[in-house]
């Protein structure tokens, strides 16, 4: 029996409008669009892109940066609307974008669990019941009880992330967030993430790191200047690519 598709793209187009002038502040910038004198450019961000990904794959996105890696998995997220194409998606879908996007910098650790927690969807009781979990995973100890303004960018990014993975979603979107923090904690992080693998939850993936997604996917996408260049097993594609770009 023929697995479904879980997420569906069809001819996705996004295209963004750049400002030709350069604008200082924010009244000159409301003067020139009154007047009617702000000119744009055209520029195309994905262009015709397709394809499928069906449930329990692993797909890697490669690409070097201004590809439209992130793009799309905005797209697909929800997060950006896409200008022409069809984007289609079925299950319980996790973003993992930008973690810690939605922290208040003035509220300690514990507090962003709940905020944070809230805007991703999880209940406050669910967060109290799993609160110990999350504090234990982003080895923050007593810096839980610290506003987050004196945190790293790697402290909070593994809150963002002992947050955000609370849950088994049907389709997980990664971008670059297995980078985080120290090398302990990547490898700790792989490992959750792979433990959600071993559920059978399919997967689009971000990452520069080809080892990592040559032990992480079972297929890759590889876009350029935000068109599909090549669709395939991992390990043909990674290898183009990695020929490609080291010319």
């Amino acid at each position: 029996m023929e697995e479904k598709n879980v997420v569906s793209v069809k001819d996705l187009g996004v295209k963004f409008h750049l400002s030709e002038q350069k604008v200082d502040n924010l009244k000159e910038y409301v003067i020139r669009i009154v007047k009617r004198q702000m000119r744009y450019k055209e520029f195309w961000a994905l262009r015709n892109v397709s394809f499928d990904v069906k449930k329990g794959e692993r797909v890697a996105i490669l690409g070097l940066n201004g590809a439209g890696k992130s793009t799309m998995l905005k797209v697909i997220a929800g997060v950006l609307k896409a200008t022409e194409g069809k984007v289609s998606r079925s299950g319980v879908l996790v973003p993992l974008l930008e973690l810690g996007a939605g922290f208040d910098l003035q509220y300690t650790g514990a507090e962003n669990i709940y905020l944070y927690g809230a805007m991703l969807g999880y209940s406050k009781a669910f967060l109290k019941e799993k609160y110990d979990e999350i504090v234990e995973f982003s080895e923050l100890g007593d810096f839980i009880h610290v506003p987050l303004k004196n945190y790293s960018s790697g402290m909070r990014a593994r809150l963002g992330f002992a947050i955000a993975t609370l849950v088994e979603p049907d389709i997980l979107i990664l971008d670059e967030v297995l980078s985080v923090g120290d090398v302990q904690f990547r490898k700790k992080s792989e490992n959750r993430i792979k433990e959600m693998f071993d559920k059978g939850i399919t997967v689009l993936f971000v990452s520069h790191n080809l080892v990592q997604v040559r032990s992480l996917c079972t297929r890759a996408i590889w876009l350029e200047n935000g068109h599909v260049v090549e669709d395939g097993p991992v390990d043909e594609v990674t290898a183009h690519f990695e020929e490609k770009v080291t010319k």
